[in-house]
C-alpha cells in the first residue's frame, strides 16, 4: 500500500480590533516611548492597565506616566524562539515590575546567556525607532545606571491625542502537520496524474469525491475507486463581492459546487471564464487544469472551471444534491 501524504499547513488571518480608551492610552504611550499605567481603587498603579478594577469592578479611568525603567522579579529562558516571537535568538522573558508600578508586565529582554539574566535585576527599555503603538515598539535590556530614585514617582498622565491609537491588526496564525488518510492520498495523487478520483459505496451505490473511506449514511467501507467526468453541473454558488487579504482574484468572482457527471456529492471550486452576474443555478462546466508543470498533489491542479457551452442540467438532474 502506498504511504499516506503528509504537509505542514498554515491557516492564518489578521486580526483587527478596536483598542479602546484604556488600552488605546496605553498603546499610544508606547508609540510615544511612554510607559502608561492605571491607577485601581486601592492605590495601587498597573502596568498595562486593566480596563476594569479587578477588586471593585469599576472602569479605570485615572492613568498615570511611569520611566521605561524596572526589576526582574521572574524570568524564564528561550532557547528555541519560534516565529512572531520578539527575537530569532535566545532571549528571555521576565515579569518585570516597571518603577512606580506595583504589578509586573510580561516582556522580552535582550540578554545573550541565562548566566545574564536573574531575579531582581535592573532594565530599561530600549525603544524601537519606528513605532506604530504596539508591545513590539520596545524590548528590555540591562540597565547598567541603576536605579533612580526620583524615577519612583509616578506622574498623571494627560489625555490622549487626536492621533491616539484606536485600533490595532494582529496576525494569528497556526502551523500543523497535517497526515491524509489512505483514501485522500490516493485522490491528491490521482490529481497529480491529471485525474479526479472518487469512491462507491457498496451499498447505497454513491460516489464521493473526494472519498471519504466510508460511507456516512451506511457505514460501509467505500473501497470501489471510480474516476470521475471533469465535467459536471453547477449546484449551488456563492458571488464572491468582499476583497480580503492574501486574495488571489479580483473581486467579484464565483465559488459554487460542482456535481461532477457519475457523482453524488459536489465539489467546491472556482467558476471563472464568465461575467460572475451570469453564472446559475444547473449551468454545465468543465475542469480547466494548470499547466503540466505546475501541477503538485493538490485541488489547486484544477485553476477552476469554465462553462461548457451546453445547455443547462435539468433541474430534477441535480436537485437531490442542493
Amino acid at each position: 500500500m502506498s504511504r499516506t501524504l503528509q504537509a505542514p499547513v498554515t491557516v492564518a488571518f489578521d486580526y483587527t480590533r478596536s483598542t479602546g480608551p484604556v488600552i488605546g492610552r496605553f498603546l499610544t504611550g508606547l508609540r510615544d516611548t511612554t510607559i502608561v499605567g492605571g491607577r485601581l481603587g486601592d492605590g495601587r498603579v498597573a502596568v498595562p492597565p486593566p480596563e476594569y478594577d479587578p477588586v471593585t469592578h469599576q472602569a479605570v479611568t485615572e492613568f498615570v506616566e511611569l520611566p521605561d525603567t524596572g526589576t526582574v522579579t521572574s524570568w524564564t529562558w528561550v532557547s528555541e524562539p519560534v516565529a512572531g516571537q520578539p527575537f530569532a535568538r535566545p532571549f528571555a522573558y521576565a515579569l518585570i515590575t516597571i518603577d512606580g508600578a506595583d504589578t509586573p508586565w510580561l516582556h522580552a529582554v535582550d540578554v545573550a546567556s541565562p548566566d545574564d539574566i536573574e531575579t531582581g535585576m535592573r532594565v530599561r527599555a530600549r525603544w524601537a525607532e519606528e513605532r506604530t503603538g504596539s508591545v513590539n515598539d520596545l524590548v528590555f535590556e540591562a540597565d547598567s545606571v541603576g536605579l533612580d530614585t526620583n524615577s519612583l514617582v509616578p506622574h498623571e498622565s494627560g489625555s490622549t491625542s487626536e492621533t491616539a491609537v484606536t485600533r490595532i491588526v494582529t496576525p494569528v496564525s497556526l502551523d500543523y502537520h497535517y497526515a491524509a488518510s489512505p483514501e485522500e492520498s490516493s485522490f491528491f495523487r490521482g490529481l497529480a496524474e491529471g485525474r479526479i478520483l472518487g469512491q462507491r459505496c457498496p451499498k447505497c451505490l454513491k460516489v464521493y469525491v473526494p472519498p471519504r473511506g466510508a460511507c456516512p449514511t451506511d457505514g460501509v467501507p467505500t473501497a470501489e475507486e471510480i474516476e470521475l467526468s471533469h465535467v459536471g453541473t453547477v449546484t449551488t454558488f456563492c458571488v464572491v463581492n468582499v476583497p480580503f487579504l492574501g486574495q488571489k482574484i479580483k473581486p467579484p468572482y464565483v465559488s459554487a459546487y460542482v456535481l461532477l457527471d457519475g457523482a453524488d456529492i459536489a465539489l467546491q471550486h472556482l467558476i471563472l471564464d464568465i461575467p460572475a452576474d451570469e453564472v446559475r443555478m444547473g449551468m454545465r462546466v468543465k475542469a480547466v487544469w494548470k499547466p503540466r508543470d505546475e501541477w503538485g498533489t493538490s485541488i489547486e491542479n484544477i485553476s477552476h472551471f469554465a462553462p461548457t457551452d451546453e445547455p443547462d442540467a435539468d433541474f430534477d438532474s441535480y436537485k437531490h444534491h442542493l
